[in-house]
């Protein structure tokens, strides 16, 4: 009985000091990044930012001019129409329908324009931002870092943004 209990006792030992160093593995590090909240709250975001805003009021300056002038020729051939001979009026309805179509042509490709400037300039800071993501990732030994938009459920102590958005401020800067 007594040698039973040795032989027990040995391999619950044995098993304690096996099953140790599994015990006191690392926990895996996981890291979340809420890009949306990188790009309002950076520096360089912010910059990109205030780019497309400036070149979208450029563009609302140049259709509100047209449009005024759209306005005041409807306005001037509504006021003249009687004492213009037919031919006149003919004209100068064809020039209001040019200019309303110039109008709509210039007010596509404006949108086109603007968003093909978002999604380019959107797009490398995404690739600067995830790029940091990974060499941080990588030094500091995340197991994981995913996008915000990718999870469903996270605790707030896995958020790293806030730090990233350090980071990429610090390092943007030094790039400047």
């Amino acid at each position: 009985m007594k040698q039973r209990k040795r032989v027990v006792f040995g391999l619950m030992a044995v098993l304690m000091l096996w099953a140790m160093p599994l015990a006191a593995a690392d926990v895996a590090k996981i890291g979340i990044i809420d890009f949306q909240r990188v790009l309002t709250e950076s520096t360089a975001g912010q910059t990109v930012q205030a780019r497309i805003q400036e070149k979208g009021r450029e563009m609302e300056k140049r259709l509100v001019t047209l449009g005024q002038e759209i306005e005041a020729l409807s306005e001037q051939i509504s006021r003249d129409a009687m004492v213009m001979s037919k031919e006149k009026r003919e004209e100068k309805q064809r020039d209001l329908e040019i200019k309303k179509y110039d109008f709509q042509s210039m007010q596509k490709k404006f949108q086109m324009e603007l968003r093909e400037m978002e999604n380019g300039e959107v797009k490398k800071l995404q690739d600067d931002i995830f790029g940091l993501a990974e060499t941080i990732g990588k030094k500091e030994g995340y197991l994981l870092i995913l996008e915000k938009s990718a999870a469903v459920y996270y605790p707030a102590a896995i958020d790293m943004t806030d730090s990233l958005i350090e980071k990429y401020n610090a390092t943007a800067g030094a790039a400047d």
